[in-house]
């Protein structure tokens, strides 16, 4: 899993809320168990009309948030089924860090665990990180985990709280495999010992 330590970028503003993770990632592109490949259809009933063409007001058609790492999205995202399949696709596009009002508990787990940074920033400060991410490409946010703060384009500084574990998962790049490996020497040790004292398993 890639580390996430500090991020400047353009952020996309997403207003809507109650965002589900059927509209991040509709379950027709849920046949795949492969975290890539996922970017170019996230979003896509909203992203898309029905003959393929891009919405040419959909915020991540428009120039200026093409290459957008930092979505700043509506009250309640990552809502509905628990498909781990929409933080890949959030992750595969290119993005990096949701910031929203409150997240689903599922989804804002599974961020986490596949290298994005959701963080819960309040009403006030929300609205003050849409009014900048409105500005376009020449307004780029600013996120440092180690620090645990938000830097505006204008350059205030939004404080966020964030589990130390997971903190410490993502600056690392630990998934959970990679949790796991950091024990190998002591996985290897009792093989080791299991396999001399019951050597008939």
């Amino acid at each position: 899993m890639d580390k996430f330590t500090k991020l400047t970028g353009i952020a996309a503003p997403m207003p809507l809320v109650n965002i589900d993770t059927d509209m991040i990632i509709p379950k027709v592109f849920l046949k795949t168990i492969k975290r890539s490949g996922l970017g170019v259809n996230l979003f896509d009933e909203m992203r898309y009309d029905r003959q393929g063409n891009e919405i040419e007001d959909f915020v991540l058609n428009q120039p200026q948030y093409r290459e957008a790492e930092i979505l700043v999205a509506g009250d309640n995202f990552g809502c509905g089924s628990s498909r781990e399949h929409a933080p890949w696709a959030i992750k595969d596009y290119g993005i990096r860090c949701v910031i929203s009002t409150s997240f689903a508990d599922i989804f804002f787990n599974n961020c986490f665990k596949n290298g994005i940074l959701p963080i819960v920033v309040s009403e006030e400060e929300h609205a003050l990180l849409m009014k900048d991410a409105e500005k376009g490409s020449n307004a780029r946010i600013t996120v440092d985990l180690e620090a645990q703060e938000v830097t505006t384009s204008d350059g205030e500084v939004i404080a966020f709280e964030v589990d130390a574990f997971k903190k410490h998962c993502l600056l690392n790049g630990l998934d959970d495999i990679g949790l796991t490996m950091e024990k190998s020497a002591s996985i290897d040790a009792f093989e080791a010992q299991a396999s001399q004292a019951r050597p008939w398993v």
